[in-house]
């Protein structure tokens, strides 16, 4: 074992070539996942920071509604004016840097978790956590993208390390509650998971009045004050963005506008998900773990059961206690004797074809596709009179943040309604109710028709009329998914409008 021996220099409080390894491992994981998630991985984030840095880009309605602080964006704004300021701000760089940061910090966060279980318990208890925590699929799949998710999960694992837990040696009140307070100006959601945690802590500490007015409250207002200086500065004016967050989500529940699900989503398919194949031995894990553990097994159903009660519900939303799972998972096969070798083989093999296919193949093509947009930047002639369109369900592709020039583009938007109406459709709904009817409205003008569409297959059929009468053809197509649903086709296809005499790319 790497960390039988103390000769070696320490990184982090552990041996300095198991920190190395896990670096290296999640740094070969982040360019292992070529594919999107959510959303919000680039919008809420990178494309932020590329307004931030470049003054241009696109804010969503969260920014102008006030329901988003600029503190994370601000990360990647701080790398994005560095890669700027040392002539360095090419479109990669601007992709990966940040994700190869995230990865870092995980990297970060794996370690801790690791640490923490060889305090509590011991180091072959510990390897088999840290296995758990690294082999985990949805792990890969989620801990180098650039989503709030994934850094609310790894500040909320590196607070665990300094949680006082009973038998660990490293907690530090102030540590982790700075931490997670943190964590609490990232996104507020964070305060679920740690509700049964602060309880916990609250009602075995002794001396209750310092706790709250020397530990608490004075990280609590040292580190809302910091946010409320940074928004104020992107804002504008004074806000506070985590209040505007929860009442939305959380209070008023207007989440639901992007879906909603049966109330035990969670439980029949949410957490079985995340989980994946850890799932016997996370059950047999709750079993055999010391009843100090206890809180953690209490912290993942009350989380769980918060959530569910939430009509819009993602599987990133339950990640933050993933790596609690991994504790009752390690002790799980910590236990097993005859069967260990084959449980490893098991997981390792099932979580890495999974992990492979999901991060390489599925849902790579919205990603794929603004290589080809970036093109028509690099095509000096082009600059001035390209335009794009992007006509799929919306935010399905990054913006500006993956081109970095700026290029004329659009795309069907989807605000929620704010007002009240009874009947509101947004942009895209109205688009995909007639979407011949829509474009012909939309661009009765040649003169306003955009240069190039991208359009998901199972759109081409319903439009092939607009795109012949306005002379658009095909002139790339990249590949998806394996997995088509609904508005989402297998592949994508980019139109690009051909003149008589004329070729506009």
């Amino acid at each position: 074992m790497l960390d039988k021996t103390n000769c070696h220099p320490d990184l982090l409080g552990e041996n300095i070539y198991l920190v190395l390894f896990t670096i290296a491992l999640r740094m070969f994981n982040c360019f292992l996942v070529q594919t999107s998630f959510v959303p919000d991985e680039y919008w809420q984030s990178l494309e932020v920071a590329h307004y931030m840095v470049f003054n241009y880009g696109y804010l969503t309605w969260e920014w102008t509604e006030k329901l988003r602080g600029y503190t994370y964006p601000l990360i990647f704004a701080s790398i994005y004016k560095i890669l700027h300021l040392l002539g360095k701000d090419n479109v990669q760089l601007l992709i990966w840097v940040p994700r190869l940061a995230q990865a870092l910090l995980s990297a970060v966060a794996d370690v801790k978790l690791y640490s923490l279980m060889k305090q509590l318990e011991n180091r072959e208890l510990a390897r088999w956590v840290f296995f758990c925590q690294l082999c985990s699929w949805f792990t890969w799949y989620c801990c180098t993208r650039t989503l709030t998710n994934t850094m609310e999960t790894v500040l909320t694992t590196i607070a665990l390390f300094y949680y006082p837990l009973e038998g660990s040696k490293s907690m530090n009140s102030v540590k982790y509650s700075s931490l997670l307070a943190l964590a609490f100006i990232i996104r507020p959601t964070v305060v679920i998971p740690w509700i049964p945690l602060l309880a916990r802590h609250f009602w075995q500490e002794r001396k209750k009045f310092d706790l709250i007015l020397h530990q608490f409250l004075l990280v609590g207002f040292v580190t809302l004050g910091f946010s409320l200086v940074i928004d104020r500065i992107f804002i504008g004016q004074w806000t506070l963005v985590q209040f505007n967050f929860l009442q939305f989500n959380v209070l008023q529940n207007l989440g639901a506008f992007y879906g909603s699900h049966p109330w035990h989503w969670y439980f029949s398919q949410g957490f079985p998900v995340v989980v994946g194949t850890h799932l016997p031995f996370f059950i047999h894990g709750c079993f055999l773990a010391p009843k100090r553990y206890r809180v953690l097994l209490v912290t993942i159903l009350w989380t769980v059961l918060v959530y569910s009660m939430m009509s819009h519900k993602e599987f990133r939303f339950i990640y933050p206690v993933l790596p609690f799972c991994m504790v009752f998972c390690g002790y799980s096969l910590n236990h097993l004797k005859i069967w260990k070798k084959p449980a490893v083989s098991f997981l390792l093999l099932s979580n890495m074809l999974l992990a492979l296919y999901i991060g390489l193949v599925h849902q790579r093509g919205t990603l794929d596709v603004m290589s080809h947009v970036q093109e028509l930047c690099n095509k000096s002639h082009n600059k001035s009179s390209a335009s794009v369109f992007v006509i799929m369900p919306c935010h399905s592709t990054p913006y500006y943040s993956h081109v970095h020039c700026p290029l004329p583009m659009r795309f069907l938007q989807c605000p929620p309604d704010l007002t009240g109406k009874t009947h509101y459709l947004d942009e895209a709904d109205e688009f995909y109710l007639n979407p011949l009817n829509w474009l012909y409205k939309e661009f009765h003008n040649n003169s306003s028709l955009p240069t190039h569409l991208i359009i998901f297959s199972t759109l081409e059929k319903e439009i092939s009329a607009f795109l012949i009468s306005r002379s658009y053809e095909k002139t790339a197509v990249v590949f998806h998914t394996h997995l088509p649903e609904g508005r989402t086709g297998s592949h994508i296809y980019i139109y690009e409008r051909k003149l008589r005499g004329k070729n506009n790319g």
